[in-house]
């Protein structure tokens, strides 16, 4: 689906199609971030296992610190007199990635899907800060140190699914069911 992004007015030094196009940046980004918060949320929930609780505590830090993004993003787009458009619906038929396939599973198991998510949300992330670089430095800080938290996370995962020798179980899984099952072969 293609909308026309162009704000009828916006930030004082920003053309209006370029905040057009930023805008179309940040509304990815916001999707993004609500479907992450939403499948963190239910890793939460779904976990078992004996990294159960060390899991289901790492995650909710991790979904409020999300949502804080989706929050700040959407306040972006309106800043440069945008629609932040938050429903599930533009959610679902705007998005360019399929919902997250892993249900009830063993904790390590989740995590090794995760890592998979992550992945695709950090490199959404880089291409977005190389825009909004293009354009404005206050949108591309902004998403900078976004980036620099969602990284972060990442780490967290991974450190659950790396060896003492450095080597990461779902190197080379490229889908979140098979990264799930390798990550459930070290648990």
């Amino acid at each position: 689906m293609t909308h026309d992004l162009t704000p009828k007015y916006t930030v004082p030094g920003i053309a209006r199609e370029a905040a057009g196009r930023l805008i179309g940046v940040l509304r990815m980004r916001l999707h993004a971030f609500n479907d992450l918060h939403l499948t963190l949320k239910h890793v939460h929930w779904n976990v078992v296992g004996p990294h159960f609780i060390a899991v289901h505590e790492m995650i909710d830090p991790q979904v409020d610190s999300v949502r804080e993004m989706a929050d700040d993003v959407a306040e972006r787009i309106a800043a440069l007199g945008g629609v932040a458009q938050g429903t599930p619906g533009a959610l679902v038929s705007e998005r360019t990635w399929d919902d997250y396939s892993i249900g009830r599973a063993d904790a390590i198991a989740h995590l090794g899907a995760l890592d998979l998510v992550y992945t695709g949300v950090v490199e959404g992330m880089r291409a977005a800060v190389k825009e909004a670089g293009d354009i404005d430095t206050a949108t591309e800080d902004l998403l900078i140190g976004q980036l620099r938290a969602l990284e972060q996370f990442q780490w967290f995962v991974r450190a659950h699914l790396e060896s003492a020798g450095g080597a990461l179980a779902t190197g080379g899984a490229t889908s979140e069911t098979e990264a799930a099952e390798r990550g459930a072969e070290i648990s």
